[in-house]
């Protein structure tokens, strides 16, 4: 309300003022004590406000009636007056800020997907699962939007920032009445403070429902990961709801209550309000930003990078004066130090890749989980291909051929030019891993299994390559057919050293004599060559038949490609030697298999299991 134009120039003013202070001094009246103003008749209310608006032009007259002999002890009176008066519209102004914080209405329809434009960050559609019967953050919504009068719900929306009427307009015009005489008259302090701690008891309210702790820096960095992974979705999704509908809607009603008596007073009510529910939401982010690296803290490190860049334009809206540049700069410095936690996590993964000790060998030369763990571990790189090509700016520290260090791998990247920074840090982990698996083949005793499992392993690392688009058109298909080039060669390597001696019992040589009375064919000689392929081939099948090859395409082409080498081999030994042992004694003993038979034994290689000692015959 406007102080009235006309001034009771006769003291009479003053004096009817002073009466209408003095009946509502609560300090003295039981009824006064019972009774608020702004709860009783309008004009109980506006009467209220003109004796104050006139004691305050008494205040500023400096006499009281022309009649005072005593201008000290009235201007005593008057400050007296004042105080009764201040202490009183205090009360109101108090009553009127909890009366109007409504109870939040939970079962509307409104929408809460409307709240914001932004989508979830890359991993949480899959995550989000696990909060699916959490509607704290969704009742928060709805409450925001209900804790006005049911007439007055327009909203002021900027980009993704969406303002709620927290009050009704009658409430707000009483409120600015109020600050604005509570200000003139000095009592600025004692109007913000009972401003924020009522509104900031609201916010607090409201966080404790969107399931924010009240958590110290040391608290969140004493907590095991798997605890602080869900604590993370949790704040993304409330930090969203903070920044562009709690904050955002607590400035506005900052500024509809205090917009007649200037900007100051509203930033500053505003933080006396939200600097510290602010600082509490900033500080999780600034825990996890400072907390010990480790691999597995990457993807949630991003998630957290990533909601807080596309909350910082809001948060330099919401937060836009000279007084919260404290809030802002928090919010830069923790982006900040997110981006370096990345680039940091990155270069230690590498190391750890490199390192990694294990040297007890897979059974079978199968995938070794190391592999698994990195190729999985860099296809999710890939999924965040846009920040990270942001964030990393720099190529990995590498070996050369000339830098003559045996515990680190070759990289040049002329061969790579053009690759952006991320991309060689990939190629880079991918070469560290080959190199690291080179070590650990070392420890097969069987020179065929230490290439077969290089096969499996790198082409593993092929395949996610290839089933992973973004990371594909970032390692690049010259790349890509240099991997797909070193398996092929691994499975060559494989059938050359598993089979090159067994094939060697199906040759010529040594089996012909010369002679009046021979055939020239050596029977014994053949008889042992039969035993000594015989027994090979047994020992290869009871072995292989252990080893793994887990991807059925690339077990299928090792076995034909195996059966097109063996059983040609073997088929046209017998056709120029059956005759032979066949003509002599037993010759059971020494044609054991039937070309069927080894046929049908070699689908029984890389199944992971043993087979029986003797191999399956068919019946002669």
């Amino acid at each position: 309300m406007e102080p009235p134009e006309n001034s009771n120039k006769d003291g009479k003013g003053y004096e009817l003022a002073e009466k209408i202070i003095l009946r509502w001094d609560s300090t003295a009246s039981e009824e006064a004590r019972e009774r608020m103003i702004f709860e009783s008749d309008r004009q109980e209310a506006d009467l209220y406000l003109q004796a104050v608006d006139e004691i305050q032009r008494s205040l500023s007259n400096a006499s009281i009636s022309t009649s005072s002999n005593n201008n000290a002890d009235d201007r005593s009176k008057v400050n007296t007056t004042i105080q009764i008066a201040m202490a009183r519209l205090e009360e109101e102004f108090r009553n009127i800020l909890i009366t109007h914080t409504s109870a939040f209405e939970t079962d509307s329809l409104f929408d809460p997907a409307s709240s914001s434009s932004s989508t979830p960050s890359h991993h949480e559609h899959e995550e989000d699962d696990s909060l699916s019967n959490d509607n704290s953050i969704n009742n928060i919504l709805l409450q925001l939007h209900h804790c006005g009068s049911s007439d007055s719900t327009s909203y002021r929306s900027t980009s993704s920032i969406r303002e709620v009427d927290l009050m009704p307009a009658e409430a707000i015009c009483d409120l600015q009445a109020i600050a604005m005489r509570m200000v003139s008259s000095g009592y600025f302090r004692e109007c913000i403070q009972v401003y924020g701690s009522v509104r900031k008891s609201t916010v607090d309210s409201s966080f404790r429902k969107l399931g924010i702790e009240k958590l110290s820096i040391g608290d969140i960095q004493r907590l095991e990961w798997e605890a602080l992974e869900s604590k993370i979705r949790r704040w993304i999704r409330a930090a969203r709801v903070c920044v562009r509908i709690l904050f955002a809607s607590e400035k506005k009603l900052c500024e509809q209550i205090f917009k007649c008596v200037g900007t100051d007073i509203d930033d500053a009510c505003f933080m006396e309000t939200v600097k510290g529910p602010a600082i509490q939401l900033f500080n999780f982010a600034e825990a996890i930003s400072i907390s010990k690296r480790s691999p597995e803290k990457l993807f949630k490190m991003l998630d957290l990078h990533d909601a807080l860049m596309e909350l910082l334009p809001d948060i330099e809206a919401v937060f836009d004066s000279k007084s919260s540049d404290s809030i802002r700069v928090q919010a830069t410095e923790i982006l900040s130090r997110l981006a370096e936690a990345v680039r940091g996590i990155l270069s230690e993964f590498e190391n750890a890749v490199l390192r990694e000790p294990s040297r007890v060998p897979v059974p079978g030369g199968t995938i070794h989980p190391l592999t698994r763990y990195v190729m999985n571990y860099i296809s999710l790189i890939s999924d965040y291909k846009q920040t990270l090509i942001e964030l990393i700016m720099s190529k990995p520290s590498t070996g050369s051929r000339y830098s003559g260090d045996p515990s680190t791998p070759d990289m040049e990247f002329a061969e790579l030019e053009g690759k952006t920074p991320l991309a060689l840090h990939l190629i880079w982990i991918i070469v560290v891993l080959q190199f690291n698996l080179d070590g650990k083949s070392k420890h097969y005793t069987d020179a065929s299994l230490v290439h077969l499992f290089m096969m499996n392993n790198v082409h593993y690392i092929v395949q996610k390559v290839k089933g992973s688009p973004e990371l594909r058109e970032m390692i690049g298909d010259d790349y890509l057919r240099k991997l797909t080039g070193k398996f092929r060669q691994a499975a060559t390597n494989y059938q050359r050293a598993a089979w090159v001696s067994v094939l060697y019992c199906l040759r010529d040589e040594g089996l012909h004599v010369s002679g009046a009375f021979s055939s020239g064919v050596s029977k014994s000689a053949l008889r042992e060559r039969f035993k000594t392929f015989n027994a090979m081939f047994e020992e290869v099948h009871r072995t292989q038949a252990t080893w793994l090859v887990p991807d059925a395409q690339l077990r299928e082409e090792l076995r034909i490609s195996i059966s097109e080498t063996l059983i040609p081999a073997y088929r046209s030994f017998l056709g120029r030697f059956r005759s032979h042992i066949e003509s002599g004694k037993h010759p059971e003993n020494y044609i054991k298999y039937s070309v069927e038979d080894l046929e049908t034994a070699v689908l029984d290689f890389f199944e992971g299991y043993p087979v029986s000692r003797h191999l399956r015959r068919r019946s002669q």
